[in-house]
């Protein structure tokens, strides 16, 4: 059974308050998921001092849970209503997972570090989070014996958009990942349309590399 700190519930508040809400976002049913998970149950305790704080923060094998701005902004650009299955890339903690699976039906997330995915699995069961799916394995490929999704989100750069994601796109359905070199990237929205691939740039972002045969290759 988990319990809460007070002194964490308040600092969920503050990071609400004073990094979503000041920079623009607005998606009440985002907001209410990112005051409900409690964040500083991803990261090593080590780092629990900082779980609120405005940044990334380690969580072992060269990988980061991103800062809760960039978390809320992705989800919000996915325009979630509740009904769809999700397609997560690159599980990491599970924090992301876990402020998805608040907004949709189901989430399928594909980590390649199976002790991350190990990780994330025992913290989702502890806050009795029921509607994710870990699977591990080259996330670029997606998952495509569960597709289409109604949505996909992929929390690690790549060097273009998948091709191989991008068919695994439900008719309507959104897609948001950073694209670009390895040192710093451009957030992206792909939306599939009647026409076709409508595709957005929207801001500066950095991430970890999205390895794997759609992504980059290992050095």
């Amino acid at each position: 059974m988990f319990e809460e700190n007070p002194q964490f519930v308040a600092a969920r508040q503050r990071m609400v308050d004073e990094q979503l809400i000041e920079r623009g976002i607005r998606d009440s049913r985002v907001l209410d998921a990112m005051r409900r998970i409690p964040r500083h149950a991803f990261i090593p305790p080590e780092y629990h001092d900082l779980a609120y704080a405005d940044g990334p923060l380690p969580i072992g094998n060269e990988q980061t849970i991103s800062q809760p701005y960039i978390v809320a902004l992705m989800t919000q650009l996915l325009k979630l209503t509740g009904d769809e299955v999700v397609l997560e890339i690159g599980t990491g903690s599970g924090y992301q997972a876990a402020v998805l699976a608040q907004l949709a039906r189901h989430v399928h997330t594909i980590e390649r570090f199976p002790e991350l995915a190990e990780n994330a699995k025992k913290v989702l069961e502890m806050l009795g989070i029921k509607n994710v799916t870990i699977h591990v394995g080259d996330g670029s490929r997606g998952l495509p014996q569960f597709a289409p999704f109604g949505a996909i989100l992929v929390t690690a750069a790549a060097p273009r958009a998948p091709v191989a994601l991008l068919r695994q796109l439900d008719a309507g359905g959104r897609m948001v990942i950073p694209v670009g070199p390895r040192g710093g990237q451009v957030l992206e929205r792909w939306v599939h349309t009647p026409e076709g691939w409508k595709q957005e740039s929207l801001t500066p972002v950095a991430f970890v590399p999205l390895l794997g045969e759609y992504g980059w290759k290992e050095e």
